[in-house]
Parts: C-alpha cells; structure tokens; sequence
C-alpha cells in the first residue's frame, strides 16, 4: 500500500512549475518537502490532491492511477490536505468544524470518531474551544482545529502545507507533536511541506528537497539534516 508520484509536472497557465517530481508516500510514514519560497512546494501540494491537473506522469493510489480523478473523488479515496491557511469555516464552532470531517469519512464507510477522541484527549485545549467559532482562535488553535478535521475525514494519505505557517516556535512544537501523534494513531502517510526545515527534518522519516521545481535532494531525513549543504541552505533558517 503507498502513494506514489511519479514523473508529475504540472503549474499555472504557460508556466510549468514542478517538473518530473517523483516519490512514495507509506502508511504511517511522515515525508518532509523542504524548499525555498517560490520552489513549487505548493503547487506540489495542489497537484497530489487534485487541485491542479497533471500535465505529465502519474498519481498512483495503491497501484490504481488517480491523476485524473478530481479533488473530491481523491479526498474520498482517502488523499487529504489541509491547506496553507488552515481554510476553516470561521463561523462555526470547532465541533462544527470537525463534524465536518467526520461526515466525510461517514459518507464512505468509514469512522475516525476513535482517533479524535485520541487527538481532543491528548490536547484538551480542543475541548476547552469546543463550543466557540474558529474565527475567534489564535493561529495555534486553529492549526489545531484544522488537523483535527483532517483525521475526522478517516483520510489515508494527509498533505499539509506549512502547518507551521505563522506560529511562534513554542506554538510550533506543539502543532508538529499533534502530527507526530496523527501518524502514530491514524496510520496515515504524511507530506509534510515546510519552511522550517529543521523541525520538519526533526520530525520526519524520509525527506526531500525541491528545488525551481525539480527534487535534488533525497534520502533519509536525519542524514539531510546533518548534510553541510542542506544545512548552510536551508537549515540557517530555521528556529
């Protein structure tokens, strides 16, 4: 069981902005995507879950191609992202929001109700919100919020784009133990793209790194993040 990338390019308009990339996501495996702004992380992220059409290569669901299935028909199969910017409904409250996943995943047979009970007791600062609307949240709260949602939607492969986005360093500790907690608890293959390398690196089993579009760099990531190249590129950076 994995999700593979293969050969996969695609961008905006004339512009193509990931080229070739290829890689394997596996069941309760966290992949780290590091790159600079600009690198094509997000498009990456857009063209896995169906967001943006392939314009080359392939997207393989546990040995059946999905490239040309759309968001929701992918997101139904199980490929899940939570979105740079959380993308919450900000007028509901966060146990609306998560009920929101949850009736994803009820809609195709299967349940989460288990692992977000894990996820609320494991971060009770959930159940202290639970009656208030998303919008009124910090940023913190509402990483949370919108990873919570991802794992009530049952999902089998999480794509998350800069969860980190925003947060202080201690905020983002806590938010990368939550995913640390969703890879163990869920079982889920996790593509982790962020800025901050180091915690990502930290956190991760197996990484890359994208560079104008192109992955240069793969291999282990405890090896990259000790590697004098990726270090004076990326790692300066990181809190």
């Amino acid at each position: 069981m994995s999700l593979v990338v293969e050969e996969v390019s695609s961008g905006y308009g004339r512009a193509t902005v990931t080229k070739s990339i290829s890689m394997e996501l596996a069941p309760g495996r966290i992949s780290a995507l590091i790159g600079s702004n600009g690198a094509g992380k997000s498009t990456l992220a857009r063209t896995v879950c169906g967001l943006l059409p392939c314009r080359s290569g392939s997207i393989v669901l546990d040995g059946k191609p999905v490239q040309k299935l759309t968001a929701a028909q992918r997101a139904r199969a199980g490929i899940v992202m939570v979105p740079e910017g959380r993308r919450l409904f900000a007028r509901l409250t966060v146990a609306e929001n998560i009920r929101m996943g949850s009736c994803a995943a009820a809609g195709r047979g299967r349940t989460s109700s288990q692992h977000v009970e894990t996820l609320l007791d494991a971060f009770p600062i959930l159940r202290d919100r639970w009656s208030q609307r998303a919008g009124h949240l910090s940023g913190g709260e509402q990483q949370m919020v919108a990873l919570t949602r991802a794992v009530a939607s049952a999902p089998r492969y999480l794509v998350l784009d800069e969860p980190s986005l925003g947060l202080s360093p201690k905020l983002t500790q806590e938010v990368f133990r939550l995913i640390q907690l969703i890879a163990d608890e869920t079982r889920a293959g996790i593509l982790l793209i962020e800025q901050m390398a180091d915690d990502a690196l930290g956190l991760a089993q197996h990484a890359h790194v994208l560079e104008q579009g192109r992955i240069t760099i793969s291999g282990p990531a405890d090896e990259l993040r000790t590697s004098p190249d990726v270090r004076a590129a990326y790692l300066g950076r990181s809190h």
